[in-house]
């Protein structure tokens, strides 16, 4: 190593730390929002007692703030806990669909998937295939992150190619384009839920902007997903494969003591939000299916276009209850309603049939098993869901989001900054926080009960700042050190790299960082530009 190349590391190593360090200063999700709900509680109360009013539009009267630390609130906090905590709207939509996934996920469905797309993709097609399935791969929610990188490098080594490429491609994707995706997942749900929770802030916004529900980001998820993947492809091709090989890392993996190639991997546990790697000696996985697996993917996937095909004939009805009075479906209908009902449908049904086939699931008593152990993997989200319900309803109920809002707005129009440059910087300002605050619902909880009241008041469609957070909430999230899964990549690239650290795996992301940012936000840019719809009836800015 070069006395160059040793400065260079020592100065990623310092920006690494630094990042780090003030990262880890921040609490965890629970606690961080308990100290905003408190904030929010002495502010309140302080501007309630000096009579703070805010003149919200489409309000004949000014609203007066309310504090928490007066008899009115006491009591309205005191008599609603419970209706903050189960009315929090992602719960309705993110549990319901989560038992769905959850049968597609413990039967194998999902993951079978994945290894055949990867496994069948031809050598000069590869990094694409990966670079696709990890985009999409985030219906599997954080599985994503430990599943596909090492059934990438299987692949990669397969077809001649260099594993740690895949490998870091893989779990670059699966972070980096985390917030989109072909198909609908519980994400689109939670972000909505969590957008319709602020919008009644400001009765202008509520009574002429378009209610968000788990398919209005969908035609911009479809064409991000398509075009980050090839972004991701071209960059594993271009960029990545060509540097890994010109450092010299094996293709095989070594023995981090004695520096011997080995055959025998380090196996992986998770527990909890701990990961610790276990030195065993278990078998790889392998990327392909076997027979039966592959009989009970064909099937699981038939049984997938047949839904699609019978409830596309059942909405085309003439007569079909999915329509709404006038006949159509947008911009509202039973139709849009029922996402939630369709979307539960394709993945437990079809997740069913593979499994029964697979041998995965035994009968229909395995079905409250798998949804159990759904249920038991997102614990953590219904526990932080408790006090991200309450800070929601104080913000709204206190009238504080709406001064911010109505507040925030007219600085924007008095200083001449509204337009798209506006939103660049709220992307920036996203992508900025989203090296300190990982989890996506709780930063949209945050952002969400100021800038979707705030943009709204400037004409935006609350859908339409929800899909600028995706830009913001996923491209940098490969790059910090505060992603509890940068260690799982680290413990697999130290199976090829014995001596790779965090400033190794940072420097290996930036490459996917960097146009990940550019092209969404362009994306989004031809979007706005072009005033194309976000969805099925969403468009950008509210008409009134």
């Amino acid at each position: 190593m070069t006395a160059t190349t040793t400065k260079r590391s020592n100065v990623g190593d310092r920006l690494l730390t630094g990042i780090e360090r003030v990262g880890n200063k921040l609490p965890e999700p629970f606690a961080l929002f308990t100290i905003l709900f408190l904030i929010t509680a002495v502010v309140s109360t302080a501007m309630a007692w000096g009579n703070v009013v805010v003149h919200v539009p489409g309000k004949d009267e000014p609203l007066a703030i309310k504090g928490l630390f007066t008899g009115e609130g006491l009591a309205w906090f005191t008599t609603t806990l419970g209706e903050n905590y189960i009315g929090f709207p992602p719960l309705v939509t993110v549990a319901t669909i989560l038992l769905a996934i959850g049968i597609a996920e413990k039967s194998g469905f999902l993951a079978a998937a994945i290894r055949f797309t990867i496994g069948g993709a031809p050598r000069w097609l590869l990094p694409y295939t990966v670079g696709f399935v990890g985009v999409v791969g985030s219906i599997m929610a954080d599985s994503a992150f430990v599943v596909i990188p090492p059934l990438a490098a299987l692949a990669f080594k397969a077809a001649g190619r260099h594993p740690v490429a895949g490998l870091l491609g893989g779990f670059a994707s699966a972070g980096a384009g985390y917030s989109t995706n072909i198909f609908p997942t519980s994400l689109d749900a939670l972000f909505a839920g969590i957008t319709n929770a602020v919008i009644p802030t400001v009765p202008a916004l509520a009574n002429h902007a378009t209610e968000a529900n788990p398919l209005s980001n969908y035609y911009f998820n479809i064409v991000a997903a398509v075009v980050l993947s090839c972004v991701a492809g071209f960059v594993i091709d271009k960029v990545v494969e060509p540097r890994v090989m010109r450092a010299g890392v094996s293709k095989d993996e070594v023995n981090p003591e004695t520096g011997q190639l080995m055959t025998d991997t380090l196996a992986m546990r998770i527990v909890g939000d701990e990961q610790t790697v276990a030195e065993s000696r278990e078998p790889q996985v392998e990327a392909g299916l076997s027979p039966r697996e592959k009989k009970a993917l064909l099937w699981a996937c038939v049984t997938f276009v047949l839904i699609g095909v019978a409830l596309t004939v059942f909405t085309l009805l003439p007569n079909s209850p999915w329509r709404n009075e006038d006949g159509n479906f947008l911009p509202k209908s039973p139709l849009l309603a029922s996402i939630v009902f369709i979307i539960f449908v394709f993945f437990s049904v079809s997740g069913y049939v593979y499994g029964r086939i697979a041998g995965t699931v035994r009968g229909f008593k395995d079905v409250p098993v798998m949804m159990g152990a759904a249920l038991k993997d997102m614990t953590s989200f219904l526990v932080l869901a408790f006090i991200l319900g309450q800070f929601i309803a104080l913000f709204n109920w206190s009238g504080i989001g709406s001064w911010i809002a109505v507040t925030g707005a007219s600085g924007l129009e008095n200083a001449g900054v509204t337009g798209f440059p506006v939103i660049i910087g709220f992307i920036i300002l996203c992508s900025i926080l989203n090296l300190f605050i990982i989890s996506g619902s709780s930063m949209w909880t945050l952002m969400a009960a100021v800038f979707v009241p705030m943009f709204g008041i400037l004409g935006f469609e609350p859908a339409f700042i929800q899909a600028a957070f995706r830009v913001g909430d996923s491209a940098t999230q490969v790059m910090t050190p505060l992603n509890p899964y940068m260690v799982v990549l680290l413990a697999m690239l130290r199976k090829y790299e014995p001596s790779a650290g965090l400033g190794t795996v940072m420097a290996r992301m930036i490459p996917f960082v960097v146009p990940f940012w550019v092209v969404w936000v362009l994306i989004l840019m031809v979007f706005y530009f072009l005033g194309l719809p976000l969805g099925p009836g969403v468009g950008i800015m509210i008409t009134h």
